[in-house]
């Protein structure tokens, strides 16, 4: 919503000054023509070109007024001032006059416009320059100089006052005033980032913080069971939290709101649950190939929970007591931006008969389900020791769904 309000902005600044450009341009126009054939005695060509271009770019400064189509206004008054610019140059000395510089405007103002049409524009001066300069030098001179010999200085002092004026007084101050506006709003928005960024950093580390004390809760209730299999659920629970909670305790540590590295998120994912299942010293060697890989909230999370599961069955069910054991977790890209996560033990793996329909495990359910949940396809590799599973889906872009 914001971006699109600083869209708008900018274009209502362009617009402005665009059409201021066209209506001074308009009437320092129908001045120089009055000037031209008044003062100057110049009664050929030159004061018409004028007056044509001034009344015309009056009616297509108007005309925007209707339909709204500034690219169309702003090519219509380079052509005419293209077209007019040349006819003043050929007929006030050519390659000599000092009207010229006019032309440079035209190709200034493009560029404020957009790249391509100063590109544009840029080119089509510099060929008009080139078929000025030939006619000039070849015997085939078509067109006059039409100014007379007493009104040149004067013509040439006008030309030069004109373009100083159209380039600095109107063209340049309106530029300007749109660059400051257009920098004011910048660094208000990049204030308004700044300010979202420390909320968005705010409600992670209190999410964090709220799953840390559901998890304390689990722990303290724990205790007070002595009920081996209830005691083991509860503890499975706090597990779960704790995953969630340290998706958002990365969000809350780094630059980067929108996404963790996924390599040292699942690792300290896992050496958590070694500690916690396996106790600190250990017979587990973890095995973690990720690349430079990042996740956003909405795939991280449901991930996270399955690895968890996954890992949570292996240390329980898979590598039982103290025996020496492999947990070996591969995440790697593929086309079309899907991504493959492989991951597998080599301890007593389960019956392949079994699966989350026919199973009382929370566990197997909740694997299929957060499978599901990423929209995910979820492979069982029966033919090596050990669970493995391979899970192919695409990074979440929507809001994250409930877990059913």
């Amino acid at each position: 919503m914001q971006q699109d309000t600083d869209l708008e902005k900018r274009l209502k600044t362009k617009v402005r000054l665009v059409l201021k450009i066209n209506y001074y341009s308009s009437v320092l126009s129908l001045i120089f023509a009055a000037l031209c054939y008044f003062l100057l005695h110049i009664t050929e060509v030159i004061p018409y070109a004028f007056l044509i271009f001034g009344i015309l770019n009056l009616f297509n400064t108007l005309l925007y007024k209707y339909h709204k189509n500034l690219a169309l206004t702003y090519n219509i008054v380079s052509m005419m001032t293209l077209a007019g610019a040349s006819v003043v140059t050929l007929y006030s000395g050519g390659i000599n006059s000092p009207f010229i510089f006019v032309l440079a405007l035209i190709v200034v103002a493009g560029y404020v416009t957009t790249k391509a049409y100063g590109s544009l524009y840029l080119n089509l001066n510099l060929l008009i320059i080139i078929l000025i300069y030939t006619q000039n030098v070849a015997d085939f001179n078509f067109v006059e100089n039409v100014v007379p010999k007493e009104s040149e200085n004067l013509f040439a002092f006008l030309s030069v006052l004109f373009s100083i004026y159209l380039l600095g007084g109107v063209f340049g101050k309106n530029l300007l005033h749109a660059h400051h506006n257009l920098y004011k709003t910048k660094n208000e928005l990049e204030e308004k980032i700044r300010e979202k960024e420390t909320l968005i950093k705010e409600v992670h580390h209190r999410v964090k913080n709220n799953l840390q004390t559901v998890s304390s809760l689990l722990s303290l209730q724990s205790r007070g069971i002595t009920d081996k299999d209830v005691k083991g659920l509860l503890k499975s629970s706090q597990n779960r939290v704790i995953t969630m909670a340290m998706v958002h305790e990365m969000l809350y540590m780094r630059e980067d709101l929108s996404k963790i590295e996924y390599k040292s998120y699942v690792q300290e994912l896992v050496e958590y649950l070694i500690r916690s299942i396996k106790g600190t010293s250990s017979n587990i060697t973890l095995n973690i190939d990720i690349p430079n890989i990042k996740l956003n909230i909405d795939t991280a999370i449901p991930l996270g929970l399955l690895i968890n599961e996954t890992v949570t069955n292996a240390l329980k069910y898979g590598i039982v007591d103290d025996n020496k054991g492999e947990i070996n977790i591969k995440l790697r890209k593929e086309k079309e931006d899907y991504l493959i996560l492989q991951l597998g033990d080599n301890g007593k793996g389960f019956s392949e008969d079994t699966n989350h329909k026919n199973s009382n495990s929370l566990g197997l359910k909740l694997i299929h389900n957060l499978t599901r949940q990423l929209q995910g396809s979820l492979m069982r590799d029966l033919s090596r020791q050990g669970t493995h599973y391979t899970i192919k889906f695409k990074e979440i872009r929507d809001q994250m769904s409930n877990v059913t």
